[in-house]
């Protein structure tokens, strides 16, 4: 992860469930490059054959509510999202995206700056996000140094992962 993410923007409105980000009929899909192809299918059709590597969602409040399900982070990481900014978040959801290595930030008020197709700059460590075309801006209190280094590997399961490698290499040594 990196100090400070850019990327063009797409935007959705209040209350964006699980389901309107990968629906539950794909759920038996365990193939991220296959997940991928329905990521916002009815909330934002041509998000999936449009979003690259890098692109930003901001949406309003409540983003990642109904289901605890890991599909829906799993699902916007797969595609290339660099990040979801939301007024605010589904708490579960939160915690799988950056479980999962997904930037997520809460930034109330960040939704009002933006349109489809402008570019956001978050500054991780600084706490702000803002808009390349206006210049307008909000702040955000910086994720705390744990989460942050769980972005910085991609996810809890590369930290750990580096974790027993490490230990295991100690024990040869």
């Amino acid at each position: 992860m990196k100090d400070v993410i850019e990327g063009r923007v797409w935007t959705l409105g209040d209350d964006v469930d699980t389901d309107q980000i990968i629906g539950g009929k794909y759920l038996t899909i365990i193939d991220p490059n296959e997940l991928k192809k329905h990521v916002f299918e009815i909330a934002l059709p041509e998000f999936a054959k449009g979003a690259l590597a890098g692109d930003i969602v901001v949406a309003g409040i409540n983003f990642g509510s109904g289901s605890s399900r890991e599909h829906a982070p799993q699902a916007l990481r797969a595609i290339g999202v660099g990040a979801v900014v939301a007024d605010s978040f589904a708490r579960i959801f939160f915690r799988n995206a950056i479980n999962l290595g997904l930037p997520t930030i809460e930034a109330p008020g960040v939704r009002k700056l933006f349109e489809t197709g402008d570019t956001a700059r978050i500054e991780m460590r600084a706490g702000k996000v803002a808009n390349a075309r206006t210049g307008a801006a909000v702040t955000f209190p910086p994720l705390p140094h744990h989460l942050l280094e769980l972005l910085e590997v991609g996810g809890l399961v590369e930290k750990v992962r580096k974790e027993l490698e490490a230990r295991a290499g100690k024990a040869t040594a």
